[in-house]
């Protein structure tokens, strides 16, 4: 275990959060640089990493040490490892209350076949989940409770509740504001206005000041309590710069399989095509551009280089027409469901700086989706797949292929399998060219793992199976969001869903 950890960055960037949080005051946490993992979540999840810290040092207190960059030992893996799987015990109450929000006409006789259990096993058995926080480390399975679990309570129409915990949530980690228009949407259309017209149309009579309040009242002391005392202190602006570091560059190490991906390969293959024609001076390319591969500073030859304000522009024009179907057109809390995927996928296609991980913001809260309706459940088997697949360069020592493929294989196996029986009365979940282009991932799996070693591109293009798997992901992620955004787009509303 020791040798896969050593190679797993987040590793070392939550015992280096642990040590400073530890050793260090308040004051300095957002300040200390000793390691370039710097502490860059917000003051809730530092807090959390603090306590982490005291039950930390009975196990080995030299990972306390921040001085002791890349520190690994038994009883440090073994500590990191126990405390994301005590943790996840909230992911697992949240399922269990997501569970219980789940329609349940279709109950069959056999449990196996049954909407919730489905859901249980694809949200408890997520395979990115699983790869992400289990064997490349993190604490995803803590925050996705907190989110399903806020899920939960707006759909059993407990909104303060729901609300405290998103507002708390965004306090542990920044990146859920890509869905935050999805909850203020929902929580104004559905709590702060009480009542709706025979025609689904709202009712501006029935505005609540009291319930308007009560939220903002929500909102502002939770964020008092996280962010007062560096307010107090003078350090917000140091905090903000610290969670949105726009000078990472436009694409992560690795490309996520967004529109940028697609925008930089298109780039380059523009470049190639210029160079071979003569459109282009070989001098005046920067020579990273065409050897580099997947760098963070991605310099634009041909096509217009990208902004941190032209991305913040397109993901909101992107996600825009999903919150006025959420205004516009009410369906309770499948229509925020819907917004809410539609929000977190519009983010990762246009967003700054997306890590590939991020495609789980997605695929989860589809997962409970899937189980209500066939078109759903086909949005979601192409999406889950590619995003899935999209993370294997995560795990990229030979001890880890046997796993992730083991892995990837048992979750597909089992999602294709149970929706299918589902809806086995329904016309089929995939068309033809949907399943031909899944089926294409085990082809292209099999020349980036084991034929790509052996050529002597492997040398000068050591960066090919990262832009392949990429790009072939990213085709398969933009078609599930425009498919969901159709889907949405074009459904008609039925009356009871008016009166709703």
């Amino acid at each position: 275990y020791s040798r896969l950890y050593v190679y797993s960055t987040d590793f070392e960037v939550h015992r280096n959060w642990l040590a400073i949080t530890h050793n260090l005051p308040l004051s300095q946490w957002y300040y200390e640089a000793t390691s370039e993992w710097t502490l860059d979540y917000p003051p809730f999840f530092a807090w959390f990493e603090y306590a982490l810290s005291h039950i930390a040092k009975y196990f080995d207190p030299k990972m306390l040490v921040i001085e002791n960059l890349n520190y690994t030992s038994r009883a440090t893996i073994f500590f990191q490892r126990f405390s994301v799987i005590f943790t996840d015990i909230l992911f697992i109450y949240a399922v269990r209350e997501c569970c219980r929000c789940v329609d349940g006409k279709r109950a069959a006789k056999d449990i196996l076949e049954k909407p919730t259990f489905i859901l249980a096993v694809l949200l408890l058995w997520n395979f990115g989940l699983l790869i992400v926080d289990h064997i490349h480390f993190q604490y995803n399975g803590f925050l996705f409770g907190l989110m399903l679990l806020s899920v939960a309570r707006l759909c059993q129409k407990r909104y303060l509740e729901g609300a405290l915990l998103f507002a708390v949530l965004l306090h542990f980690k920044h990146i859920y504001v890509y869905v935050a228009p999805a909850y203020g949407i929902y929580l104004l259309r559905s709590y702060c206005f009480t009542a709706n017209n025979a025609d689904g149309s709202l009712k501006w009579r029935s505005f609540s000041l009291l319930h308007v309040t009560l939220l903002g009242l929500i909102v502002c002391l939770v964020s008092a309590l996280s962010l007062g005392p560096f307010i107090v202190l003078g350090q917000l602006p140091q905090v903000i710069s610290r969670l949105f570091p726009f000078k990472r560059g436009l694409c992560h190490a690795y490309w996520a399989p967004n529109f940028w991906a697609l925008y930089n390969a298109m780039d380059k293959a523009l470049t190639i095509f210029g160079l071979r024609c003569n459109f282009l001076d070989p001098t005046k390319i920067p020579k990273a551009s065409m050897t580099g591969g997947l760098v963070q500073e991605f310099q634009h030859t041909v096509l217009p280089s990208v902004t941190p304000l032209a991305t913040l522009i397109c993901t909101f024009i992107s996600i825009l027409p999903s919150v006025f179907c959420l205004w516009f057109k009410p369906q309770g809390p499948r229509g925020f469901l819907q917004c809410l995927v539609l929000c977190a996928l519009s983010s990762f296609m246009f967003g700054w700086h997306v890590h590939e991980k991020a495609i789980l913001l997605a695929i989860l809260p589809l997962s409970l989706l899937s189980v209500q309706r066939a078109k759903d459940a086909g949005i979601y088997l192409i999406l889950t797949t590619t995003g899935h697949f999209s993370l294997f360069p995560l795990l990229f020592t030979p001890p880890e292929l046997p796993i992730k493929i083991l892995l990837m294989l048992l979750f597909t196996v089992y999602s294709f399998s149970s929706l299918k029986s589902l809806f086995r009365r329904e016309r089929p979940l995939l068309n033809w060219l949907e399943t031909i282009y899944l089926v294409q991932l085990v082809p292209l799996e099999i020349f980036c793992e084991f034929i790509f070693p052996l050529t002597p591109w492997k040398q000068h293009f050591p960066f090919i199976p990262l832009l392949m798997t990429s790009v072939y992901c990213a085709l398969g992620v933009t078609y599930a969001w425009l498919k969901l955004y159709v889907s949405v787009l074009t459904e008609r509303i039925s009356v009871r869903q008016k009166a709703e």
